[in-house]
């Protein structure tokens, strides 16, 4: 999806185009604007000859990044010990609920499922959408105008993107792709004390507003937020909706982690703050609410003013998303409700991030304290290597960060992923002290990572 950097970003335009800004929730190295699993920001140098082919390679690829190799490809699992634990990547290793399975299954066995949806997603969807959504946006939804059906939130936001941004200049492939420059304003931590929280990474206002020009165009915010935890709060949202109404702007919302807010915060959306719902597109994800990550089944909701130009995008990319996963995506949200799916989900993700923060208590290694989502940051700067270790060739040119979370995954056997390759270069060194650990595993496989990481003491300074 797009979770990319702790960040603001802003499209920028040329001269006398109108340009996006992003907030972004997504802490990627300049949070950006792509999933989830966005695809974050590689400083590691990217070969552009094409000397091989005769045809010459867009010159997007080039501008864009989509040619370096990301964190994703370095910490692969086939790069690490066969028994490492992957605490990096946001998957789970357990299934969907069993009845939405089902609900998988009897639609591939019939036979409109296997065929052709509509572009804006089976009606069964939609108004299963309209039906559990409409009391937290506080408003009638439209099947027809006010909702689509995506192939993932990656898509609908590539979509949206496609849909209202102008031709400009470089920076990240969905972004340039589509002709924005994401320029990048990062959440800063204030993490004194020894027990901060996500809500310890704040905007700076001062510094959003300086970054908004006249070619400004869209805000992203991600709340709650990847990797850092962070659920916005009311108070924040409302600033930076006064600046979208002041300045005319778009709001992207990716709010795929809603589900999943713990401790009593509040999951506030933007979208139904005064004057917002008309310049606001919510993001949101079958993936992240089933535990189906791979199904790729997404929907946006917002008004007809964004819907209509985002479906036509969405349908010359995809045409339509998989309609038998749309069925059970169906089911799921028809069934939630009466089967308190989602109350017992978050306790079961509570119980699994506490049985990793104990794991992190115990070895004393310091945290922020997720009000949201699946992912925790850990403080790595006390973590100390052999200047003569032997790192591979990929992680040259990479922060520190880079290094340290080789290691473990190496000496320790559990994988993370380094909070650096989340940020922009200019903004880089503010991740390089963190790691993202993701609970969404199973909690004797979180239990078992956590006794590994105790052997971290000896490396601890």
């Amino acid at each position: 999806m797009m979770a990319r950097n702790l960040l603001v970003s802003v499209f920028r335009m040329p001269t006398g185009r109108r340009t996006a800004s992003i907030i972004s929730a997504y802490l990627r190295g300049c949070p950006s604007v792509s999933s989830h699993h966005r695809r974050p920001l590689s400083s590691r140098p990217m070969s552009t000859d094409n000397s091989s082919s005769p045809i010459s390679i867009s010159s997007r690829l080039i501008e864009g990044r989509a040619l370096r190799q990301d964190v994703w490809s370095v910490f692969n699992a086939a790069n690490l010990p066969a028994d490492c634990i992957n605490l990096g990547q946001g998957y789970m290793n357990f299934s969907p609920p069993s009845w939405v399975v089902e609900a998988a299954n009897s639609a591939l066995a019939t036979t409109l499922p296997n065929h052709y949806s509509h572009p804006k997603g089976r009606l069964r969807l939609r108004h299963a959408i309209k039906n559990f959504y409409e009391a937290s946006f506080n408003r009638s939804l439209d099947v027809e105008t006010e909702i689509l059906v995506t192939s993932g939130a990656n898509e609908g936001q590539y979509s949206v993107f496609a849909a209202f941004l102008e031709h400009g200049d470089e920076y990240l492939a969905s972004v340039i792709f589509n002709g924005g420059k994401p320029v990048y304003v990062p959440l800063h931590p204030n993490l004194e004390g020894d027990k901060p929280s996500s809500g310890d990474w704040t905007i700076d206002f001062d510094e959003l507003r300086r970054t908004i020009s006249p070619r400004t165009k869209m805000i992203i915010v991600n709340t709650p937020h990847n990797p850092v935890g962070k659920v916005f709060t009311k108070v924040e949202l409302e600033k930076i909706a006064e600046l979208a109404k002041e300045f005319n702007l778009l709001v992207m919302a990716d709010e795929v982690y809603d589900c999943l807010v713990y401790d009593g915060k509040q999951h506030v959306r933007i979208a139904n703050l005064p004057g917002m719902w008309e310049r606001t597109v919510t993001v949101l994800s079958a993936g992240k609410a089933f535990a189906a990550t791979g199904w790729r089944v997404g929907w946006l909701i917002g008004h007809p003013s964004i819907i209509t130009p985002t479906l036509a995008a969405s349908t010359r990319i995809v045409f339509c998303t998989n309609s038998p996963l749309q069925e059970a995506a169906a089911a799921g949200l028809e069934e939630a409700r009466a089967r308190g799916f989602f109350e017992q989900q978050l306790e079961e993700y509570r119980e699994r991030r506490d049985v990793l923060l104990a794991a992190f208590d115990k070895v004393g290694l310091k945290y922020c304290l997720p009000e949201g989502s699946y992912f925790v940051l850990v403080d790595i700067s006390r973590l100390k290597f052999p200047d003569d270790y032997p790192f591979p060739e990929t992680l040259r040119g990479r922060g520190r960060d880079f290094k340290a979370c080789w290691f473990m995954a190496l000496e320790i056997g559990v994988s993370s992923i380094p909070v650096s390759e989340f940020y922009c270069e200019e903004h880089c060194n503010i991740g390089e002290n963190y790691a993202r650990f993701g609970f969404c595993k199973d909690v004797d496989t979180l239990k078992e990572a956590g006794q590994r990481l105790q052997s971290l003491s000896k490396y601890l300074s």
